[in-house]
């Protein structure tokens, strides 16, 4: 710049004036000269003049040095600390010390122009030398005078900061074009570092998506397996392994479930934010195929449970019916037991007129009892057909025993017809009849098959599920024991009878036999059977008051579990409700809005033991064989399925709010604006659901200021909502609100960057990679950057235009 011209004049005052011309152009630069006038410099104060040296360099050399908005002081410092950070041996603090040794200087020579000196050859302990080849290099390539002196340097215990300083400055000037260059290089930088990121976040979701749909593609085969056990043992191990499933191996998937879409919604707003193209994941992979697969699963799942109920009851039925067919069988195969021998005897051959009388009497008496049992032989029957219809697993061995018992019965038909009609035959020999022994005879059998009757009544298995089922035996067996006084009655004459022929007999000097002919059955018979029938009914009494009492606990069991169930599942419903609203109404800002869902959250994971406590009472009541529960509308699976949501919930929603302060702080929003938009969007958002509709979303785009038409907001509409669901989300519009504006990295800028890495040339060599960039990113320009082809490249040249195209182009994955 132009100065006033000096007077010419040899006197004191022609001096004063040119020295005070000077010092005016100084103050116009915008320096406070303080107590330095132009006597004391042109009368040769040595302090003043000094002063006045020191402050032109820090002005003019000095001052308008800024790295990173520090001072000119603290900036050129910390200019030297980077360029220097990578030399063994240098460790830049000061402007005093740190340069003693020379290392400093030649490491700042050697960074910006590595063919002038040779830093592997200097040594620590040579300080003089390594000053004087900085100095004289400086000199002699760099334009930079030399200001200093070795020895004085390296001779002083704190070498002058303001002469180091000064000297250094020059440096900053020579090298000041490098600088064009560090800035391109943290441009380049940055944008890789956002590529590598989502790389690793693409591969991190690839892999576990895979291991997720492996996960379930192996599940819902063995859930689909429907083979029946043949034992309630090993049905029951079924549904233990189930149990373990619910409680031990499905939750993680859950989570990791919830995981992957909170994974995969990050990765897209990071490449929306980064100007990057949305990210596909490979065929299969989709968000929406692994929600299908899992859709899935629950329903095999769901389905898998109620199979596994059924057949536990199945077989419950089963076991009681066999054991109920193998008591009749047992009974019914004791009474049959010599019947064929008997009827095949042809005693009557040889007997005398009063035996073939007693020989037809007692014919009739056992065709009467014969008729009796025919019940029980229906009964066998059917319950074999119904073990044949549920499937019982030994069905063979039930068919064959009730078979034979069927053939048997049939023989049985067969020989009494053929022996009353061999006593028919002699019937008109029959003239005298015993009208005791026959009437004891005929009232003994009925009664004696009432008390067989009463016995296996007695003895009977019953399997209930419910107090109301046990209180209709218990009636019934009330009723049963009405009946005894009666029957006792019945005894009593029965005997009667045998009394009156004892009493003949000893009236009339009868000698007795001592054996009815007309029956086996003997007074000693009705009483041991009656004592029998009278010692089972205390204890069926007892086996049904046992059966109370286990029912009472069954209920006990349903209402404690109903109690838990009907305070859970509202309360899980209630949070659903709370999480949906808390997002749009909350106030505050957004890292309020995370500490607030952070909150719910943990109320929700500390609620968790509840959850539970309410599984443990669900096992009790699966162990209990309990099926239903009328005391509550909740089932252990709609609270399991409520819970699951509820979780994936609250993991979504805060995953939004994240996304939203990730895309202010990437886009560089304030609160106040994002308060002013999300202030917007709930006043539109008419039904309260995070949404809004395309014409509320229009009004809403006016009343902040945009003139829209119909191709505009079509245009819009593309950009906010692109698979046209016909809502508008508030990440979407947020994304749209700042997108518009904001500053984003573009393919032009990187390639401007790596241009002038390059000194203008349109390939770039690995040594300037390597020179430029942090070894980790340098290596990953060099493994992905192609070969450039052209007439002025040399051997190893590399193609960065491709490269800063593809960075912002599809990606690989």
């Amino acid at each position: 710049e132009r100065l006033p011209k000096p007077d010419k004049g040899k006197m004191r005052f022609h001096k004063i004036a040119n020295v005070n011309k000077a010092l005016d152009f100084i103050c116009s630069k915008g320096v406070k000269l303080v107590s330095i006038g132009a006597e004391e410099i042109v009368d040769g104060n040595v302090k003043m003049t000094l002063g006045m040296i020191w402050t032109i360099i820090l002005r003019f050399a000095i001052q308008d040095i800024s790295v990173e908005e520090t001072s000119a002081k603290e900036g050129l410092l910390l200019w030297c600390q980077r360029k220097t950070a990578p030399y063994r041996n240098v460790n830049v603090q000061n402007f005093h010390i740190s340069w003693k040794d020379g290392l400093a200087l030649c490491a700042l020579i050697h960074r910006h122009r590595p063919d002038l000196i040779d830093y592997s050859k200097l040594r620590k302990d040579d300080p003089i030398g390594n000053l004087n080849t900085a100095f004289e290099v400086a000199e002699k390539f760099l334009d930079i005078p030399k200001m200093l002196d070795a020895e004085d340097i390296v001779n002083t215990p704190k070498p002058d900061e303001k002469a180091i300083m000064t000297y250094v400055s020059c440096f900053y000037h020579a090298f000041a074009g490098a600088e064009q260059a560090e800035t391109a290089a943290n441009r380049i930088c940055k944008v890789l570092a956002v590529n590598q990121e989502n790389e690793k976040l693409m591969e991190e979701y690839e892999k576990l998506a895979s291991e997720l749909l492996e996960w379930i593609r192996r599940t819902i085969p063995w859930l689909e397996n429907r083979v029946a056990e043949q034992t309630m043992r090993a049905m029951q191990q079924k549904l233990e392994d189930f149990r373990d499933y619910r409680r031990v191996h499905k939750p993680p998937r859950v989570q990791e479930k919830c995981q992957l879409e909170i994974n995969f919604n990050t990765l897209q707003t990071k490449l929306r934010l980064s100007n990057r193209p949305a990210f596909m994941p490979s065929e299969g992979k989709m968000v929406s195929d692994i929600a299908n697969a899992w859709k899935g699963l629950e329903q095999v799942e769901k389905g898998y449970e109620e199979w596994l109920l059924t057949e536990i009851r199945r077989l419950e039925r089963l076991d009681h019916l066999a054991e109920k067919f193998k008591q009749k069988c047992g009974m019914h195969e004791a009474w049959t037991a010599g019947k064929e021998e008997l009827l095949s005897q042809k005693d009557y051959e040889s007997a005398s007129l009063m035996e073939i009388r007693a020989l037809m009497r007692k014919h009739e008496a056992f065709e009467s009892d014969l008729a009796a049992h025919q019940d029980r032989v229906e009964q066998i029957a059917a319950i074999a057909q119904e073990l044949n219809e549920l499937d019982y697993h030994d069905a063979a061995t039930v068919n064959a025993r009730c078979q034979g018992i069927c053939d048997q019965w049939d023989n049985l038909g067969t020989l009494t017809q053929k022996r009353r009609d061999a006593l028919e035959r002699v019937e008109k020999l029959w003239e005298t009849i015993d009208q005791l022994y026959l009437e004891f005879a005929k009232r003994a059998a009925p009664f004696n098959n009432w008390m067989d009757g009463a016995m296996e009544d007695l003895q009977d298995m019953f399997i209930v599920h419910s107090i109301e089922e046990i209180q209709s035996l218990i009636t019934a067996h009330d009723q049963f024991k009405a009946t005894l006084p009666e029957a006792d009655k019945e005894r009593m004459a029965t005997i009667g009878i045998h009394n009156e022929i004892l009493k003949i007999a000893q009236t009339y000097g009868i000698k007795l036999s001592g054996i009815n002919p007309y029956t086996n059955l003997s007074q000693q018979d009705i009483n041991n059977k009656w004592d029998t029938v009278k010692h089972l009914v205390p204890l069926r009494d007892q086996m049904l008051q046992e059966e109370v009492a286990r029912q009472q606990a069954n209920e006990r069991l349903r209402r404690q579990f109903a109690a838990q169930a009907n305070i859970i599942g509202p309360w899980i419903q209630t949070k659903m409700e709370e999480i949906s609203h808390v997002s749009v109404d909350i106030a505050g800002s957004l890292e309020e809005q995370m500490n607030s869902l952070k909150q719910y959250e943990q109320n929700i994971i500390n609620y968790k033991s509840n959850i539970d406590k309410l599984e443990g009472d669900h096992q009790l009541s699966q162990e209990s064989l309990i099926f239903d529960n009328k005391h509550t509308n909740y089932s252990m699976e709609h609270v399991r399925v409520g819970w699951e949501q509820l979780l994936t919930t609250i993991a979504r929603t805060i995953n939004e709010v994240e996304n939203q302060i990730l895309t202010r702080d990437a886009k560089g929003i304030s609160q106040e604006q994002l308060n002013e938009f999300r202030a917007s969007f709930n006043h539109f958002d008419r039904k309260r659901n995070g949404m809004m509709d395309p014409d509320d979303f229009r009004a809403c785009l006016i009343s902040m200021g945009y003139d829209l038409g119909e191709v505009e907001f079509a245009r819009i509409m593309t950009l906010v909502d692109p698979n046209n669901t016909g809502v508008v989300t508030f990440q979407a519009f947020i994304d749209f609100m700042t997108r518009e504006t904001a500053e984003t990295d573009t393919a032009e800028q990187v390639m401007a960057s790596f241009k002038i890495l390059a000194s203008d040339k349109n390939y770039i060599t690995v040594d300037e990679l390597r020179r430029e960039l942090p070894p980790e990113q340098a290596e990953y320009c060099i493994s992905r950057m192609t070969r450039y082809v052209g007439p002025d490249a040399p051997t190893g040249a590399l193609d960065y235009i491709s490269f800063s195209s593809a960075l912002y182009g599809e990606s690989d994955l």
